[in-house]
């Protein structure tokens, strides 16, 4: 495994486990209807992630490719877990913009 992403490998597991969170805490809010947005940017933020991993871990010809679609996604991500006030959702975008920043470093 190249040393040189290791600090994307660290954000994206960052990420893809404060998106896990947040996904299951939105789950738990009173309205759920209205978190629906962020459920769903939720879970493709964390399978873009593992996706990522599995690439930078392998060693992947496509690697560039993914952590570009992978730094797309958390920004979008972010973005919408920004717009709710709620802990898991500024924690979860927080970890989603930092992400999308070592992704595109690596892309």
């Amino acid at each position: 495994m190249d040393t040189s992403y290791e600090e994307c490998i660290k954000a994206c597991q960052e990420c893809m486990e404060a998106c896990n969170q947040c996904y299951s805490a939105c789950l738990k809010e009173d309205n759920v209807k209205m978190m629906a947005g962020c459920i769903r940017m939720d879970r493709e933020c964390a399978n873009i992630c593992a996706l990522a991993l599995q690439a930078m871990q392998s060693n992947s010809p496509f690697v560039k490719q993914i952590c570009n679609l992978c730094a797309e996604i958390c920004e979008a991500c972010g973005e919408e877990c920004r717009k709710y006030s709620h802990d898991h959702c500024q924690k979860c975008a927080e970890a989603c913009l930092r992400c999308a920043e070592a992704c595109r470093k690596m892309a």
